[in-house]
């Protein structure tokens, strides 16, 4: 419960944008990093020299993000289109980075859907919010993971740093039923479908941890705070007002996965982070290692045939 209530109720930030390093040299992409948290922190990496992509599904709004941050930073970010619902787009993506890039020096798996209606299908047929949230930065992550693991050797680490919320807590397991379209999946709110899908979020990057971090990677999960963000466009709208009383302005959701991203080290593999920006602690069954390679095999066998 004191946890719970410093997440929602965090205090003043000991941690600010300032505190960053340099990132001269260093190559970034950061998934919808086109609006919300995900162009803070577009933001706060090009203020500090770093190279960004954004990885985003409407080139249109990511170019005026791209514009807008520019105005501001001075530096320019680059687009590269990743439709986190379809596999196929983010194969592509992935090609066309490898293409362009030697080195990924950290993956922000920012971006995500909340409460969307039940009828929303990803193209694989899978529930949307679990297709989007999870599966689709799962995949992302996979195709990256040779570029991620040659930046660590030759940089010492590389991380990856998988946004999740407060709502991973509402949920114990995952449940394999309602990943796609069925009677289990129909019993379950769009609520208990987000929850779930963000504590696979935690449950994937604690599974990367084990994997991988002898090998340099650093996976962290984390809880950016309650903020405001366009995350809320399919709630209700009179529970969307009174939601804003209790939200926090944008910026400060930028904070905690910039900290994961570019401060500290090795310590903070495997971790799950909260407001604002101080290491904290996962709902238990999350960091269960028989649930971490349950859900690894699920998702390795759903990217197995894209073509």
């Amino acid at each position: 419960m004191g946890q719970a209530l410093s997440e929602a109720w965090p205090p003043k930030p000991k941690f600010s944008v300032g505190d960053m390093p340099d990132l001269s040299g260093k190559v970034m992409l950061v998934t919808g990093g086109n609006s919300g948290i995900g162009k803070e922190t577009v933001k706060a990496l090009l203020q500090h020299n770093a190279k960004v992509y954004i990885g985003a599904r409407s080139q249109e709004r990511a170019e005026e993000a791209i514009k807008e941050l520019k105005d501001i930073t001075k530096k320019e970010a680059l687009f590269i289109k990743i439709d986190l619902e379809d596999l196929k787009s983010i194969k592509a993506a992935v090609a066309e980075f490898q293409n362009k890039e030697p080195q990924l020096h950290a993956l922000y798996n920012n971006a995500g859907v909340m409460l969307c209606p039940l009828s929303m299908l990803t193209a694989g047929g899978y529930d949307f919010q679990f297709g989007t949230n999870v599966l689709g930065h799962f995949y992302l992550t996979k195709l990256l993971l040779p570029i991620l693991l040659s930046t660590a050797r030759d940089c010492v680490s590389a991380r990856i740093v998988n946004t999740s919320s407060s709502s991973h807590t509402f949920v114990d397991t995952i449940n394999f039923n309602t990943l796609k379209d069925g009677p289990a999946r129909s019993k379950m709110s769009s609520m208990n479908l987000y929850s779930q899908s963000k504590f696979g979020n935690v449950v994937l990057a604690n599974e990367l941890a084990r994997r991988y971090g002898d090998q340099g990677i650093i996976s962290t999960a984390l809880n950016p705070g309650n903020l405001q963000s366009n995350l809320q466009r399919y709630m209700n709208p009179i529970a969307s007002k009174l939601t804003r009383f209790v939200l926090y302005p944008t910026p400060f959701g930028a904070l905690t996965q910039l900290y994961a991203g570019t401060m500290g080290g090795k310590e903070l593999n495997g971790k799950y982070l909260i407001p604002w920006a101080r290491v904290g602690s996962c709902r238990s069954g999350a960091d269960d290692p028989e649930l971490g390679k349950a859900l690894w095999k699920w998702c390795e066998e759903q990217v197995a045939n894209v073509y």
